[in-house]
């Protein structure tokens, strides 16, 4: 379908939702910096109970997003995206805003989990873009919106981080409410949808193999192609979450100068992030060129070597390196798994598909730092890398098994 611009429209929404991606990015991300400062200032907690309730308080959002993420795919396959869209921001906008006047840190755990409840701004846009792009497209345009997503997250912490100092903890929740309020109003007023029957109206006129029209979880994993990459999905998150919290602590074990490695740290975590932004485009319109299954086997098998190189790093330039070469890999395997996405599973149930993967996303975001903690404790911290290089074989297997059993589409 065509905008009066005279671009289709999932080109048009795609600019629009880009934006609405990374400021989803700088608000789920902008908090973290000081989030434990802010739950200090709410009681007078020792060291054991503040660590306890900043875990509880950092959780719950993910927790709440796993639970709920189903029912919004499945709302958004029936009353439409964009809708969702919409709900999404609004919800996020009063989530984000309320925090900024909690007087205990119940009410704020509770806004923190409505946060995660009535957001998935992200994986709502991921699904409309999905359902309107022709497949032939669909992991290039997948891939320009991952970089909306990952230079908004790397972006977040820096902005938060600088609002805090300057006006307070308060006043920037404050601000990315109103962040969110801007998302909603772009979106409300710029992102369309057509009058469509999704079920009748194909996105392509390509004649690939899709699921059947199905509505619940136990369905949509019979085909074992779907179910692989919502696991995948989650290795990814957990590998990415069990390496943030220790990313500090292994720089100060590399680092022989004490006054620079807040500043260091931040480089080291900035390179996958800078890495995405740059290849991940590239790599999604590749993988339509050769099948973006082929995209995640490199994707893979550069991570598993990476994180176990990683492992053994002798100092913070080579350490940085090696993450800016991880960021490639996760630049190579997250548009992938969208775009396969994608492409075996029907528009009727493209929210769903996505939804279900949000909810893995999640759960992978909650077990991640728990993991990384175990392992750091019984192995140190190269022990992290090394469990993440495991996770990524387990990854890779997975593939080569559903390419054994001639489980992908190839739009090649």
């Amino acid at each position: 379908m065509q905008g009066s611009s005279g671009k289709p429209m999932w080109q048009r929404n795609l600019f629009v939702l880009w934006f609405g991606v990374f400021m989803s990015g700088v608000a789920m991300s902008e908090v973290m910096p000081f989030l434990s400062l802010y739950v200090n200032e709410l009681g007078h907690f020792n060291a054991h109970q503040l660590t306890l309730y900043s875990s509880i308080i950092y959780s719950v959002s993910f927790i709440a997003m796993a639970v709920t993420a189903p029912i919004w795919g499945r709302l958004a396959d029936r009353k439409g995206r964009r809708l969702m869209l919409i709900r999404a921001a609004i919800g996020m906008f009063i989530s984000f805003g309320l925090m900024a006047f909690v007087t205990n840190i119940w009410q704020l755990a509770f806004l923190r989990a409505c946060s995660g409840a009535f957001g998935g701004y992200v994986a709502n846009a991921n699904a409309l873009i999905a359902a309107q792009t022709p497949k032939k497209d669909a992991g290039r345009a997948l891939g320009i919106l991952m970089t909306g997503m990952t230079s908004g997250t790397l972006l977040g912490p820096l902005l938060g981080g600088t609002l805090a100092t300057i006006f307070s903890y308060r006043f920037t929740f404050i601000i990315t409410g109103t962040l969110m309020f801007i998302v909603f109003i772009l979106t409300v007023g710029w992102v369309k949808e057509a009058p469509q029957d999704p079920v009748a109206t194909p996105t392509t006129a390509t004649d690939e193999p899709t699921l059947a029209v199905k509505s619940s979880f136990g369905d949509l994993i019979q085909n074992r192609l779907i179910l692989i990459l919502f696991i995948t999905t989650m290795f990814v998150q957990i590998v990415n979450m069990s390496i943030s919290p220790i990313l500090s602590l292994y720089v100060r074990q590399l680092n022989a100068n004490p006054h620079t490695i807040s500043f260091v740290a931040g480089l080291v975590a900035a390179m996958p992030g800078i890495a995405t932004v740059i290849a991940a485009p590239r790599f999604g319109r590749f993988g339509d060129k050769i099948g973006s299954h082929k995209i995640a086997f490199f994707g893979f098998s550069l991570a598993l070597v990476t994180f176990f190189v990683t492992s053994f790093a002798p100092n913070i330039p080579t350490l940085m390196s090696l993450r800016f070469i991880t960021g490639i890999a996760d630049a190579a395997i997250l548009p992938a798994v969208n775009s396969l996405l994608t492409k075996n599973s029907t528009v009727a149930q493209t929210s769903l598909v996505f939804a279900y993967n949000q909810s893995f996303q999640a759960f992978g975001a909650m077990l991640g730092p728990l993991i990384g903690a175990v392992v750091a404790n019984a192995t140190g911290y190269s022990g992290v890398f090394i469990s993440s290089s495991i996770l990524m074989i387990i990854n890779l297997s997975l593939f080569m098994y559903a390419r054994k059993r001639g489980l992908f589409y190839v739009t090649a």
